[in-house]
C-alpha cells in the first residue's frame, strides 16, 4: 500500500526522522487518509450514499490552527475528535442522526506524518462512536493547518429542533453540566495554575476541553416520547448565554434563568470557584443541548437522561429576545466567543 513512500516506516523515515507530507506528495498522502473511509465509497470524484428516509440535514464547520487548536493544547488525535465533535453537534442541536462527513485538509508541506494519522484517527474514533463514516473529502496545500467537515444526516419530519420553536410557558433544558472546556483549556494554557489540583479534577476538565461529547444521547430519549412534539433548541458551543440569547431572540420571547439551577462540575466548583459561573456562562465549547419544551415534555426527558437540568422557563414574547437573570441581570452575546 505504501510502494510510493520512502523506505522505513509509514511514519518515519530509514533514519528515523519524521516522515513529513512535503516528501511523500499528494498520491502518498491520498493513500494514507483513504485507510479511514470505507473502500466502497473512495476512490471516484464522489462518494454515493443511501438516501435517507427522512429529511436530509446537512452541517459544515471549519477549525483552523492557531484559532481553535494548537500544538500547546491539543494533540492531533483530540483535533481530530474533536473537529468531528464540532458536526456532530450540530446534528444533534437539529435532532438528526449523523450518516456521513466529508473531510477537507489544509495542510503546510512540514506537517509530519504523524500527526496527520493522529488526526485521521481521532476523526474515526469520535465518528465511529456515533455510528457515522468518514467517506472522502479533498486535500491541499496551504500555509497553515485546517480541518473542514461536512457532516451529513437524517431526521424524520416533525422532529426536527430549531431555534424559532420556543414558546411563553416551556422550560428550558440543558443536558449537562458547563464551564469545564474553558477551565480544561486554562490548565493547559497556564500549568502552573494546576500544581495544587488533584489529578481526577485535572484530568477531567482536561478531557472536557480536549475530547467534548456531542450530545447525540438525547435523541432517542427525545424520540421516544410520542407526537406532537415541539422542540426549540440549539447546541451551546459558543457559550450559554450565547445559546439562551440566539434562543430567544429568534423565537421572538423573553425567558428568566435561575443562575443556581445552571449545571456546574464539581471539578470545576473545586479547581476555578471564582470563575466557575462565568465560566458556565460564557466559556464555549462545552457541546451540550439547550432545549425549550413544553413542561410535559421537559419533565420527560429530565427523568429519562441523567445530567439533564431545568434551569429556567420561557415567560412570554419579546421580539428583543430578552434573557433576565434570578437578580434582574440581562445576558449579553458580547462575553460570548466572536470570530470578529
Amino acid at each position: 500500500m505504501f510502494s510510493n513512500l520512502p523506505a522505513g516506516s509509514p511514519l518515519q523515515n530509514s533514519d528515523s526522522s519524521p516522515l513529513l507530507i512535503s516528501e511523500i506528495g499528494e498520491a502518498g498522502l491520498l493513500q494514507i487518509v483513504q485507510r479511514y473511509c470505507p473502500a466502497q465509497v473512495v476512490g471516484d470524484d464522489a462518494a454515493v450514499l443511501e438516501a435517507p428516509k427522512g429529511q436530509l440535514v446537512v452541517t459544515t464547520d471549519v477549525l483552523v490552527e492557531g484559532v481553535h487548536f494548537s500544538d500547546l493544547t491539543t494533540p492531533a488525535h483530540a483535533v481530530g475528535w474533536r473537529s468531528v465533535a464540532a458536526n456532530l453537534s450540530d446534528l444533534a442541536a437539529m435532532g438528526s442522526r449523523p450518516q456521513a462527513l466529508v473531510i477537507g485538509l489544509g495542510l503546510p508541506g512540514s506537517t509530519p506524518m504523524a500527526w496527520v494519522e493522529g488526526l485521521y484517527q481521532g476523526m474515526q474514533a469520535c465518528s465511529s462512536s456515533w455510528g457515522s463514516l468518514l467517506v472522502g473529502g479533498d486535500l491541499c496545500r496551504s500555509p497553515h493547518r485546517f480541518v473542514a467537515i461536512t457532516a451529513l444526516g437524517e431526521v424524520q419530519p416533525g422532529r426536527v429542533i430549531q431555534r424559532q420553536l420556543a414558546q411563553p410557558g416551556d422550560w428550558l433544558v440543558v443536558t449537562g453540566p458547563h464551564g469545564d472546556a474553558q477551565a480544561g483549556l486554562e490548565l493547559l494554557l497556564h500549568p502552573e495554575q494546576g500544581s495544587a489540583v488533584a489529578a481526577p479534577e485535572r484530568e477531567w476538565l482536561i478531557k472536557a476541553h480536549q475530547y467534548p461529547r456531542p450530545r447525540l444521547d438525547c435523541l432517542p430519549v427525545l424520540q421516544g416520547i410520542p407526537d406532537p412534539l415541539r422542540i426549540g433548541g440549539m447546541d451551546t458551543s459558543d457559550g450559554l448565554a450565547d445559546a439562551l440569547v440566539q434562543l430567544c431572540r429568534a423565537s421572538g420571547v423573553e425567558a428568566r434563568i435561575d443562575v443556581q439551577r445552571i449545571p456546574i462540575s464539581a471539578a470545576l466548583r473545586q479547581v476555578f470557584p471564582a470563575q466557575a459561573l462565568e465560566w458556565a456562562l460564557y466559556g464555549g465549547e462545552d457541546f451540550e443541548l439547550l432545549l425549550s419544551l413544553e413542561p410535559r415534555v421537559a419533565q420527560q426527558l429530565l427523568d429519562r437522561m441523567p445530567g439533564s437540568v431545568c434551569i429556567g422557563q420561557v415567560t412570554g414574547w419579546d421580539p428583543e429576545g430578552t434573557v433576565r437573570l434570578q437578580g434582574g441581570e440581562i445576558l449579553s452575546r458580547q462575553q460570548a466567543f466572536q470570530h470578529f
